[in-house]
């Protein structure tokens, strides 16, 4: 069975992707504990991180990289957190945090209520800078 990720992947779900090429894809997080919360996911279907194949591991994080600088020119903030958790989706994933501080990257902690208005706004800074 497919996960969450990969309907989003061949858009039978809907997302804010941010970036996209043909490995990979960046969308904002639906449940973001921060303005700006995003993933990056590998258009491979592997749920477990550490079994990416070493290349496309390489090439993963470089994408993630070239998301977080964008991110970094579209949100004020001090630094684009990362964190690789990988229990919620059956699907690799990086979750990319505006972070100012490190309660910032609590994921205990109540998520943002933002509106699609809002979702669409910050899709669009990212986007100017990718």
């Amino acid at each position: 069975m497919s996960s969450v990720f990969t309907k989003i992947i061949n858009r039978v779900l809907p997302a804010y992707i941010v970036a996209e090429d043909n490995e990979h894809i960046a969308f904002l997080d639906i449940n973001p504990i921060a303005y700006g919360h995003l993933l990056v996911v590998p258009k491979l279907e592997v749920d477990y991180i550490f079994d990416i194949e070493d290349p496309q591991y390489i090439k993963l994080f470089s994408f993630a990289k070239k998301v977080s600088l964008a991110m970094k020119k579209a949100i004020s903030c001090q630094r684009i957190s990362i964190s690789v958790i990988g229990t919620e989706v059956p699907h690799a994933h990086i979750h990319l945090i505006p972070t100012n501080s490190i309660s910032d990257v609590n994921f205990e902690k109540e998520k943002l209520s933002l509106t699609h208005d809002n979702m669409v706004e910050i899709t669009e800074k990212i986007k100017k800078f990718i």
